[in-house]
């Protein structure tokens, strides 16, 4: 990012941070930013594009702090999983306008900084896949969590803050996990699903497979659980 792009970025962030959006006026930015107002315009076309970079920023820093954090867990994946959990939520609530401006239609597909942070959940759940604990596919516990997660952060930011019912957080948690977990690290043989998503997490380490029979396998394992599920 050159510099006067990235001064005027951190400026309004700031403002955002300390004074919401109604602070984020062109003059107040190009005033912290110590540019001229034309100098906005030419770089972000509009307040909208300005907004949206100062979006993506925020969100950056947030995920770059996930993937140095994931990076460095070991511990119960379930439990990670659930601080995870608990961390976006609150990352939502504390930036409202953030979440609002990346969550809109069509926003979410061309974020960098949200499939980064998507990335950093997919590898989360592989954890739980490895450790024989998920009765569904990687993939659908990925969307089932983030749908959830999307939804409790925009159900409570509709509402006035002092009549938010923060318990809905950890009861819809409570919800998904209940759908996509298993009972036992060590699933029974009948539980096809977690012996299929165990047996897919540890794929990458099987010796002597070709990349072509890696994706021949990944195939049918993801039909496997598929059929598991009904679908």
């Amino acid at each position: 990012m050159d510099a006067p792009r990235a001064d005027i970025v951190a400026a309004a962030a700031e403002l955002l941070r300390t004074g919401g959006a109604r602070a984020v006026t062109t003059r107040a930015v190009a005033q912290a930013a110590g540019v001229q107002t034309p100098t906005i315009f030419r770089i972000f076309g509009d307040k909208e594009g300005l907004m949206e970079a100062v979006a993506e920023h925020v969100m950056a820093d947030y995920a770059a702090a996930k993937t140095r954090k994931a990076a460095i867990e070991d511990g119960d994946p379930v439990d990670d999983l659930r601080a995870a959990w608990h961390a976006h939520l609150q990352f939502g609530l504390a930036n409202p306008e953030v979440f609002l401006l990346l969550t809109a239609p069509g926003r979410l597909q061309r974020s960098p900084a949200t499939a980064a942070g998507a990335e950093v959940l997919r590898e989360r759940v592989g954890r739980v896949a490895a450790a024989g604990l998920l009765r569904v596919s990687e993939a659908r516990a990925v969307d089932m969590i983030r749908a959830a997660g999307t939804g409790a952060v925009l159900t409570l930011l509709s509402q006035p803050e002092a009549e938010r019912d923060l318990g809905i957080v950890d009861e819809l948690l409570q919800a998904v996990l209940g759908s996509i977990l298993t009972a036992n690290p060590a699933p029974p043989a009948s539980d096809v699903g977690a012996v299929v998503n165990a047996f897919r997490a540890a794929m990458p380490e099987l010796p002597t497979l070709s990349d072509n029979e890696r994706s021949l396998l990944s195939e049918w394992l993801d039909r496997a659980i598929s059929e598991s599920q009904g679908r």
